[in-house]
C-alpha cells in the first residue's frame, strides 16, 4: 500500500513490527505518508516516544534479515494452517487474511457468549462490543500448539452451550 501515499495526499499507512520482526511488546512501528501530515505528526509527538532498547532490538532485527524471513514465514505458514482448521468448526466462518491474525464470525447472538467461555477457559481473544462486530473474534497467530488450544477449545465452548 505504500506506493499509494503518492497518489493519495490523506494516506497513512502504518506497520507494526510485533510479529514479523519478533519485537511484540516493544511498541515499535512505522508510519509512511505525506510530508505535510508528518510534519504534523512530528509537532504533536512526545520527543523521546521510542526507548533505546527498543531502538537497539529493532535496528537488530531488521538487519537480520534471514530471521525476518523467516518470521513471517512461520506467521503465514500457520495461520493458513489455523484458517484452514477453523472452517472446520460448525457455526465459526473466518474471513480471509493477509495479517498475522484471523477475524472469525461465531454463530449469531453467540459472540460474546463464546468470546467469555473462552476466556474462562484461559483463551484470551479480540472480542468487538460494535454492534457490526458483535459476533466476531480476532484470534492472534501464535504458535502451532497454541492454535491447536484455540481450535479444541472453541469446538468445546460451541458444544457446551
Amino acid at each position: 500500500m505504500i506506493p499509494l501515499v503518492h497518489e493519495y495526499p490523506n494516506l497513512i499507512v502504518l506497520r507494526t513490527f510485533s510479529k514479523w520482526a519478533g519485537l511484540a511488546g516493544l511498541r515499535i512501528g512505522l508510519g509512511v505518508m505525506s510530508p505535510d501530515i508528518a510534519r504534523v505528526m512530528m509537532g504533536v509527538k512526545p520527543p523521546y516516544n521510542v526507548n533505546l532498547a527498543a531502538e537497539v532490538a529493532l535496528l537488530a532485527s531488521l538487519e537480520d534479515r534471514e530471521g525476518l524471513v523467516e518470521r513471517v514465514n512461520a506467521i503465514v505458514d500457520e495461520r493458513d494452517r489455523m484458517f484452514s482448521l477453523l472452517r472446520e468448526v460448525p457455526g465459526v466462518r473466518p474471513c480471509p487474511s493477509q495479517a498475522n491474525f484471523v477475524l472469525c464470525q461465531l454463530p449469531p447472538g453467540r459472540g460474546k457468549q463464546v468470546f467469555e467461555g473462552l476466556a474462562s477457559k484461559g483463551i484470551f481473544l479480540r472480542y468487538f462490543s460494535n454492534p457490526r462486530l458483535e459476533d466476531y473474534v480476532r484470534i492472534s497467530v501464535g504458535l502451532p500448539h497454541e492454535t491447536d488450544a484455540v481450535i479444541e477449545t472453541l469446538n468445546s465452548v460451541l458444544n457446551d452451550q
